[in-house]
């Protein structure tokens, strides 16, 4: 099956495309952006993991340990998306420059999207195996005709489409968001916009509850849920997916808070900050723990996952 996808996607990809566009793509820079306004506020945490629960999970880093201290931190005013970068936002940036395919994109068949007039050259038994083995249309497709087929196929392409964009590395994400007109946000920025000025220790409130955000309790798809699907997942400068969804790049590298006793082989210039929680968490202990405004999470910049997104900040 893996080999008949990469034939599929090897029919429709990889046509020149050119160099990165110069002019970065400022139209509608500030729509879906959310003001975060100049001010202080509270980052970190003082909290201790006394339950002992981080070994039971078997964490690879201390819990909490690396939010210390807690600390207060003045920021300038700044905009910040509302909503994490889209698999179709990303796919505009792609089309114009020379940029590979996320890999979650070819384990969907996403990547075909782009050259959706190669999907039309296919002929039925082709297509219909295609909706198979690539689409994993849910539906008998032996008796599906090529219209109704490529119907099918394109509902997929929208569901996906409004997810956001995955498998993509810390260099990528940085790239697309220089692209735009805007940058990364800092991980100070992004918790601030998280749990706003009055340290809130989850984006709605202080009180975890499930359901609230995606952390992978529910079933979607694809793992992630479009952009928005969670309401009540929504900080206070109305911010959504900040503590469910996907993990999101930020642009420091990880490093001690300034007074900082926790030491770390990890702490210097070798991992990004990746911040808010993905759709894989292990039970309500772990869930709770990484949807939490102050968790700080780290991954290789050079890698890519299939739960880490990224949002601009500008």
């Amino acid at each position: 099956m893996k080999r008949f996808m990469i034939g599929i996607a090897a029919l429709v990809w990889y046509a020149p495309m050119g160099a990165l566009a110069a002019e970065p793509m400022a139209h509608g820079a500030h729509a879906d952006m959310a003001k975060i306004e100049a001010g202080e506020f509270v980052m970190g945490s003082n909290k201790v993991d006394r339950s002992k629960k981080a070994g039971e999970f078997g964490a690879v880093k201390p819990w909490y340990q690396d939010e210390h201290p807690e600390h207060k931190v003045t920021l300038k005013a700044f905009m910040l998306d509302k909503y994490e970068v889209t698999n179709s936002q990303y796919k505009e940036f792609m089309a114009k420059n020379n940029v590979p395919p996320p890999d979650r994109w070819m384990e969907t068949g996403y990547i075909i999207s782009m050259k959706k007039d190669k999907l039309l050259a296919l002929d039925v038994e082709a297509l219909r195996k295609a909706a198979v083995k690539v689409f994993h249309l849910d539906m008998d497709t032996r008796a599906m005709g090529k219209e109704d087929l490529l119907k099918e196929i394109d509902k997929k392409f929208v569901v996906i489409d409004a997810l956001p964009v995955t498998t993509v590395s810390w260099q990528d994400a940085d790239a697309y968001c220089k692209w735009v007109g805007k940058r990364l946000p800092t991980e100070a920025e992004w918790e601030k916009a998280a749990r706003g000025t009055k340290a809130l220790e989850f984006p709605w409130g202080d009180e975890w509850k499930a359901g609230v955000s995606n952390t992978g309790e529910e079933s979607w798809e694809y793992g992630a849920a479009p952009i928005g699907s969670y309401k009540t997942d929504k900080s206070p400068y109305d911010v959504y997916d900040m503590a469910g969804n996907v993990r999101e790049w930020v642009a420091d590298w990880y490093k001690p808070y300034p007074g900082a006793v926790y030491k770390s082989a990890d702490f210097g210039e070798q991992y990004k900050v990746v911040r808010g929680a993905g759709s894989g968490g292990q039970g309500h202990y772990a869930l709770s723990l990484f949807q939490r405004t102050a968790y700080r999470g780290y991954l290789d910049p050079n890698a890519s996952y299939n739960d880490v997104g990224f949002r601009c900040a500008k």
